[in-house]
């Protein structure tokens, strides 16, 4: 088993700082996506 050193991973190898990464480039989350449909059906009313 290779040690990777300086890197934040977890036990199982999982690298969190590209997971974080490609989190935020991910889009809209859930909560983002109910208050913009929220505020456009509020728009129409």
């Amino acid at each position: 088993m290779t040690k990777n050193k300086g890197k934040n991973v977890t036990v199982v190898g999982t690298d969190i700082d590209e997971v974080k990464y490609l989190n935020q480039h991910s889009g809209l989350t859930y909560n983002q996506v109910k208050e913009l449909l929220a505020e456009r059906y509020n728009e129409k009313r």
